[in-house]
């Protein structure tokens, strides 16, 4: 197992590194790879445990009865995924997570992670950080609440790109998501969201290829 990669996790911060082997030896942790397009977790499933990206990618995923999917998050390694579930048990799934290419993944029970008998100080510390990045996901539904709000195409990407670059620092930035990720995230079609974004470009608000973009100058809201 990759502990640099948990050493770097939020939900670990505090923690030494030579606590880690231990704490997850105490917490039953265990780890399992998946395919490509292999699900971790199904609509309806109920989550037993939170899990933790070790390498590889993963898309949480909503699919309605029509077969409609919409991307709501991409999680990269040494991101924390279904801690939510994880700690309500028996609440079935609305959300699917699926492995966006080879991965590997770090599975922590959620009985044994919220056992009232911990008593060391690196599971209490653990517990902390475990509200703490729930909070954090709170947040980013949030963002993405502002992102799907405005009625406009131009104004759902002019408010993802803004955003993209205060959390980048800098006007030029790469996002995470390729053309169909994003539409899914945004919930618009992939062909009018492309013509939005040359349109944009056109009108010298962005430059951008691929998934790199550079935001000319600061568009007033739409």
């Amino acid at each position: 197992m990759n502990l640099s990669i948990l050493a770097r996790c939020d939900l670990f911060r505090g923690i030494e590194t030579a606590e880690l082997s231990p704490l997850l030896r105490r917490l039953h942790a265990c780890t399992r790879e998946f395919d490509k397009f292999q699900p971790i977790y199904r609509v309806g499933d109920t989550a037993h445990a939170l899990c933790i990206l070790l390498s590889g990618g993963v898309n949480i995923e909503r699919c309605d009865a029509w077969g409609h999917k919409t991307l709501l998050d991409h999680i990269t390694p040494g991101s924390v995924f279904a801690e939510t579930y994880a700690c309500v048990p028996g609440t079935p799934m609305m959300v699917s997570a699926v492995a966006d290419e080879p991965s590997e993944v770090l599975f922590l029970p959620s009985e044994m992670l919220l056992s009232s008998a911990a008593q060391d100080s690196a599971h209490s510390v653990l517990l902390r950080n475990l509200l703490d990045v729930t909070a954090q996901k709170n947040l980013l539904l949030t963002r993405k609440i502002f992102h799907t709000s405005p009625k406009s195409m131009r104004g759902k990407l002019l408010s993802y790109l803004s955003a993209q670059a205060v959390q980048h620092g800098s006007d030029t930035f790469d996002i995470p998501f390729d053309r169909q990720q994003l539409a899914d995230y945004l919930g618009v079609d992939r062909s009018a969201l492309s013509a939005e974004l040359s349109r944009m470009q056109r009108d010298g608000l962005i430059s951008y290829k691929k998934s790199h973009f550079v935001l000319n100058h600061s568009p007033s809201d739409e």
